[in-house]
């Protein structure tokens, strides 16, 4: 059932459906086999992707002046206090 929306079967069977019962259910068998097709639809689509916090991108960029600036004064440490820092930002910013 790869490309398909609704298997072969599963229309015939509201064809028939339709016959059986006549024009009084016709809607509801049209309905039935429309949500049927929109489900489908809707498990086909991919996920929705969250957009990402505005602070990201500064963050990063700021990032590389500090890191050089904590690396010539602080040495690893300064470096690694640096690093913390930036991943806690963005941490808290997408927790948000």
């Amino acid at each position: 059932m790869d490309g398909e929306l609704v298997r072969r079967d599963e229309a015939q069977a509201a064809l028939e459906a339709r016959r059986e019962l006549g024009p009084a259910y016709e809607d509801q068998v049209v309905d039935a086999l429309v949500e049927k097709i929109e489900q489908r639809l809707e498990a086909r689509r991919p996920a929705a992707r969250t957009p990402m916090p505005a602070i990201v991108i500064p963050s990063l960029a700021l990032s590389i002046p500090l890191i050089a600036i904590a690396g010539g004064t602080a040495g690893v440490p300064g470096v690694a206090l640096v690093c913390l820092a930036i991943v806690l930002v963005n941490y808290f910013a997408a927790r948000r």
